[in-house]
């Protein structure tokens, strides 16, 4: 190997490492959060969900596009959960309260769960509000969306869907 195809064996490689820092761990395993019911309660891992496509979303009450997401995922839980689908809504809030007041106005037909310490979030790289990480029935990150605008919905059901058609782990 020559020294200038070196460096651009270099520059390509830092390339590729880089583009797996930014997409925040997408191909490899998702974390094994611990996540307790809004309000206290039992906890939850995200490896409860094994075999399922897991559609993870990040939420918070004072977020404008958090609410224009809500009505999108009740609709894919209802459409796609028989299919595999587990949607998990994840609270960040600091007060339980204002959760509760949200969903008042706002009502989650899928799981919902607060993530008090932010730890999870933190694993995940939580950098918008919502962020939604989509998990295949392996347990691999495979999509990563921050924000949520209307406008995107059908690109983000389609990866759904194509994670749905993946086949089932052989057990």
């Amino acid at each position: 190997m020559t020294m200038r195809s070196g460096m651009v064996y270099g520059i390509l490689l830092w390339g590729f490492i880089s583009q797996a820092l930014a997409d925040g761990g997408v191909g490899v395993k998702a974390p094994s959060c611990t996540l307790s019911k809004i309000g206290g309660g039992g906890e939850k891992t995200l490896e409860a969900y094994q075999g399922k496509v897991i559609y993870v979303d990040f939420w918070a009450s004072w977020c404008g596009p958090c609410a224009q997401s809500f009505p999108f995922m009740n609709k894919l839980q209802k459409e796609l959960g028989s299919k595999g689908l587990s949607i998990v809504g994840v609270n960040l809030d600091e007060k339980a309260g204002d959760a509760m007041g949200f969903l008042n106005q706002t009502p989650a037909h899928f799981e919902l769960v607060a993530d008090a310490g932010g730890k999870c979030a933190h694993e995940l790289g939580v950098k918008a509000m919502p962020s939604s990480y989509l998990i295949d029935r392996q347990g691999v990150l495979r999509f990563i969306h921050l924000g949520f605008k209307p406008t995107e919905a059908q690109a983000l059901r389609d990866e759904v869907e194509a994670l749905l058609d993946e086949k089932s782990p052989v057990k």
